[in-house]
């Protein structure tokens, strides 16, 4: 290939990936004493087999990219590639169209080639693989809405490429295919895609029936046939994709992919990866742990996804197209699972991306018919999953912390709407019934006996009602809803929604220290079992992780919890206690009952994100060394540099981020409060790139796997004798000294534990 036309192609390519809109920087040239770069660290195999729950995937893609694709087989040990992606729009979902090169005879083609293969490497920026009983080598690079794979054909025998409409349409013209898929009935996915080479013929492969001379493939698994002869050995095919149209699929494509040369595009891609990742540089530790470390970073990237093109994007809230008005847009966020940390972490080092993020929250609320925040927006809009609406969290935290770029009084209405007038009940999403007016008027969701009949129209089959998730949740994000009515100047409203974030107490059991269910007449449910009672995923009354795990979900005023426990040491024994209370039973009748409720020791469950925060709590409680020993011992446990290597449920960032964020030596506990719980890091030096040239600094001296307890602490310089610090300290830069030792000093912290929610007239 001529090599100006290369490097022309490689310096375009640069130049419009940096002017991407939905792009920011990162600190630059990485520290010297690695030998490798932070993509290096990133193994997106990790995860890749889960113990009961869906795994994580092998993702390659650049950060918060549009485009994202991961082979398509049963799971990582599948025998079998299903034709080759081209994009994937939601991270648990199934590609849009499919791509199958194949040779030989055309009578045995098939809509979607299965596909024996070997060789294979993922890196974030590249998927190589060898499909071996056809004799292929196949090459793959992505940029943010767009991507290219080379294709050799190793046997002597006429070459055909085959792609596959699923449900929609393509048409074939020359050298390029177009055309669209439906993803669900309102929203579409456009293709552009051309080859270097022009086809001899083209045909249609519609029930297992081959017609060349057609150029047009429509319905469901339809496909349309490229046939390129034998003498054509490489096919390089570039395409981009689109939520507006073809049109802007071309647009995209020709943005940021001007040739043919994988090697080019995926150069530029490891150089975006290697900006996001050097915005944390991690020093010390083994090259597992970076491992673990990058990896997890990295996964904390696959979502949000940017969505604007050319500053207009679609959005499936309304089934419109908008301006985005230099603000991009995104979406494809489980709020539910990522507002605990993965959030958090973005206000630190991607804050502008963050800002973004929730003003699309609030645009998707400004576009719905109810003008409620969403709970779990995808690109096909808010699927309204799980429970609670803690887009609200998100949106404070932001707040709090200083990213206040955004209508904070649109979003609080838009919170406070969705909060009082659309129902409690999970994983629905229709306005408030029976159950929420009774909500309102005694403060807890009520609970149905074992075997009573449900009787509101308005719960899910299988989710149930999930009376004590329901209302520890919401008590928390009526507490977020307060904080932002206090800033707002909306006395009234604070003191309301202050007063109901309390509602907790009303379903606390004081002669066992549980979070119990009661029933409509105020009464506790009983008998009751706080490690089965509730049904599959004790849906009836928790929420996929029984009363043990919900005992803790007080993340705003975990000193009230206290309290209501009789004290320090009770609450410490509580925790001890969970910690090591055994399953009941077997561990075959346990997860028969409780699937999602993996990664245990004993009723703790590493798995499932309503976990997250628990090991941390020890620091209100005066003993902030039993934090600094459950962390170091979960993160060794429970995520490893392998194929197991994380115990559940990932969720796009949920859980990664909790990784991050240990690792490193703090944690943000109660988001929408602007301070960190400190852990013990597992680095000697850590250093965040905050932007605007400020950095946040933690050296932990002597920290090893032994020397993982705090003997004392400086925070910029001054003694810190509290297990925790706040935002405003750090914001504008700052140094944390941590002096480590194999000793816990059980004094240290032990009087001043971090801030809880305010009290109550």
């Amino acid at each position: 290939m001529n090599s100006n036309f290369v490097k022309k192609g490689w310096n375009l390519l640069l130049a419009t990936i940096l002017l991407t809109g939905c792009q920011t920087n990162g600190i630059g040239n990485y520290s010297e004493e690695l030998s490798k770069e932070p993509v290096d660290f990133v193994n997106p195999y990790m995860g890749n087999i889960s113990h009961l729950l869906v795994p994580t995937y092998p993702t390659v893609h650049l950060p918060n990219s549009m485009l994202r694709v991961y082979p398509e087989r049963g799971d990582f040990t599948g025998d079998r590639l299903y034709g080759l992606p081209l994009i994937v729009t939601s991270h648990r979902g199934n590609s849009a169209f499919n791509l199958s090169p194949f040779q030989g005879n055309p009578e045995e083609m098939k809509q979607v080639i299965s596909y024996s293969y070997d060789q294979e490497k993922i890196d974030p920026y590249r998927y190589r693989v060898f499909l071996d009983e056809v004799n292929m080598d196949v090459d793959f690079a992505p940029s943010f809405q767009s991507a290219l794979y080379s294709i050799t054909f190793g046997n002597k025998a006429p070459n055909y490429l085959i792609f596959n409409t699923r449900n929609g349409e393509l048409i074939a013209e020359g050298n390029s295919v177009s055309g669209f898929q439906y993803v669900d009935q309102k929203t579409r996915i456009y293709i552009y895609a051309e080859t270097n080479r022009f086809p001899e013929k083209t045909g249609t492969l519609i029930a297992d029936s081959l017609t060349f001379g057609q150029t047009k493939a429509v319905g469901r698994n339809a496909a349309l046939v490229l046939a390129y002869g034998e003498k054509e050995q490489n096919i390089g095919l570039r395409y981009g994709i689109s939520f507006i149209s073809t049109e802007q699929a071309k647009k995209n494509l020709q943005r940021e992919i001007t040739a043919y040369d994988v090697d080019v595009v995926a150069k530029a891609g490891r150089n975006e990866w290697n900006k996001s990742l050097s915005k944390i540089k991690v020093s010390g530790g083994t090259d597992d742990e970076k491992t673990i470390f990058y990896t997890s970073l990295y996964r904390t990237y696959e979502r949000m996804i940017c969505i604007s093109e050319d500053g207009k994007y679609y959005s499936a809230t309304d089934g419109q197209i908008h301006e985005d008005g230099g603000m991009p847009f995104y979406t494809d966020d489980w709020i539910w699972d990522t507002y605990r940390a993965t959030h958090p972490l973005r206000v630190l080092i991607e804050p502008q991306k963050e800002l973004a993020m929730v003003s699309s929250y609030i645009r998707m609320a400004q576009q719905s018919p109810e003008g409620w925040m969403p709970t779990f927006p995808e690109v096909t809009g808010d699927s309204h999953r799980m429970n609670g609406n803690h887009a609200v969290a998100v949106i404070w935290d932001a707040y709090c912390k200083g990213l206040t770029g955004f209508d904070l009084l649109a979003a609080y209405e838009a919170c406070k709407s969705a909060i009082m007038e659309e129902t409690l009940a999970p994983w629905v999403r229709a306005k408030a019934s029976e159950l929420d007016d009774f909500y309102k008027k005694e403060g807890y969701f009520p609970a149905l006996h074992p075997g009573e009949p449900e009787t509101s129209k308005s719960v899910h089959p299988f989710e149930n009602r999930q009376v004590i998730a329901v209302t520890l949740g919401a008590s928390y994000d009526d507490w977020c809803l307060s904080q932002i009515a206090k800033a707002l100047g909306k006395t009234d409203d604070y003191n309301y929604f202050l007063k109901r974030s309390y509602n907790y107490r009303n379903v606390f059991n004081k002669e066992t220290s549980f979070f119990h269910p009661k029933d409509k007449n105020g009464k506790f449910i009983m008998p009751f079992d706080y490690v089965f009672s509730g049904g599959q995923g004790a849906r009836a009354y928790y929420g996929e992780n029984n009363a043990w795990v919900y005992r803790w979900d007080v993340q705003h005023n975990v000193g009230d919890l206290v309290t209501l426990m009789g004290g320090q040491e009770n609450f410490v024994q509580n925790l001890d206690q969970m910690f090591n209370e055994p399953l009941g039973k077997s561990k075959f009748e346990f997860y028969r009952v409780l699937p999602d409720h993996t990664g245990n020791v004993g009723q703790f469950s590493m798995a499932n994100e309503p976990s997250l925060h628990i090991p941390y709590l020890y620091n209100y409680a005066g003993q902030p060394w039993k934090t600094q020993k459950r962390i170091r011992k979960l993160i060794q446990e429970w995520f490893r540099n392998d194929l197991m290597g994380v115990p559940g449920d990932e969720d796009g960032g949920g859980m990664s981020a909790f990784v991050a964020f240990s690792q490193m030596g703090f944690y943000p506990v109660t988001p929408g409060s602007p301070t960190y719980n400190i852990g013990s890091p597992v680095f000697t030096n850590v250093i965040l790139d905050l932007g605007n040239g400020h950095t946040f600094e933690i050296k932990a001296e002597n920290c090893s796997d032994e020397n993982k307890y705090i003997q004392s602490a400086m925070l910029n310089g001054k003694p810190l004798n509290q297990p925790w610090f706040n935002h405003k300290d750090i914001a504008n830069g700052g140094v944390l000294e941590l002096k480590m030792g194999d000793k816990a000093n059980k004094e240290w912290g032990a009087k001043l534990p971090p801030p809880s929610a305010e009290k109550i007239n």
